[in-house]
């Protein structure tokens, strides 16, 4: 072999030549799709759904048309919109949370002592609520009004003289009015918390919260079940459970990274 055909190999694979060259199955413009890249990704692609799996040679037009689309991407400067970096800052950050936890939560386990724990701290309770709405930019004005409303309800409700039921399908603004307000069992995964928390904080089914403010509006509620155990989904807990030793293990990692690096922060500045 001359030193010609060397310096080329060495051009053409992007380092010393092997013994054993790469098969290139289609090129686009600077970007080689080679065998064993075309294998990875089709290994990937059929094991997350074996039942519909693609041809091999539809598969590679695939790959083809997403590259040419990609490359025009970056000439129109696409990579460069806010938008675009933003998308692809998230899926930076999953990409380091999965590299350097993944281990640690494949090996978070959840006992069935750990779910009924958590349910007896949140348990799946059935509510009812009249709904007031509060646009975010309201004006001093109309949240007055709002509160007004929710207020001369609550007196009605304690009057006792219409059914709270009945007062939610004349007045509240939730699309549970004409259920009468109810929203069957939730857990509190489902629910705004502070939603859940002056619901729970009722205890006894049969009472009614003050007036509850939250991002979206006022809201009184009624607490008319408690599930016990037995009757919830064990199964659900531990996947809550699950969750929530993910978030912590995420929040560790993170709080680990910012205690490593230069933070300013200038909370008094926001509105």
């Amino acid at each position: 072999m001359s030193v010609k055909t060397i310096f080329l190999g060495f051009l053409i694979l992007g380092g010393l030549p092997s013994a054993k060259a790469a098969v290139e199955l289609a090129r686009i413009g600077d970007r080689v799709i080679t065998q064993d890249d075309f294998n990875k990704k089709y290994r990937e692609v059929s094991q997350g759904n074996p039942a519909g799996a693609i041809s091999k040679k539809e598969f590679l037009e695939e790959l083809v048309r997403r590259e040419v689309a990609v490359q025009e991407a970056k000439r129109q400067g696409l990579d460069k919109d806010p938008t675009v970096s933003e998308r692809m800052n998230s899926v930076l950050f999953q990409a380091l949370l999965d590299k350097n936890l993944a281990k640690e939560i494949e090996q978070i386990q959840i006992t069935d002592d750990e779910a009924k724990s958590l349910f007896q701290k949140n348990p799946e309770i059935r509510t009812s609520h009249i709904f007031v709405a509060l646009k975010p930019n309201a004006s001093k004005e109309e949240s007055e009004s709002a509160l007004k409303k929710i207020k001369d309800v609550q007196t009605k409700v304690r009057e006792g003289k219409t059914s709270f039921a009945e007062l939610a399908q004349r007045v509240s603004e939730s699309p549970t009015a004409p259920m009468g307000g109810d929203v069957d069992y939730q857990t509190r995964d489902h629910l705004d918390p502070l939603y859940y928390d002056a619901a729970w904080a009722l205890r006894s089914p049969g009472k009614v919260s003050d007036v509850v403010k939250t991002s979206t509006g006022y809201f009184l509620i009624k607490l008319t079940g408690v599930h016990t155990w037995n009757e919830v989904d064990h199964g659900k807990y531990k996947r809550f459970a699950f969750e929530q030793r993910r978030a912590k293990a995420l929040e560790r990692y993170v709080d680990g990274l910012r205690r490593k690096a230069k933070v300013t922060v200038n909370a008094d500045a926001l509105k």
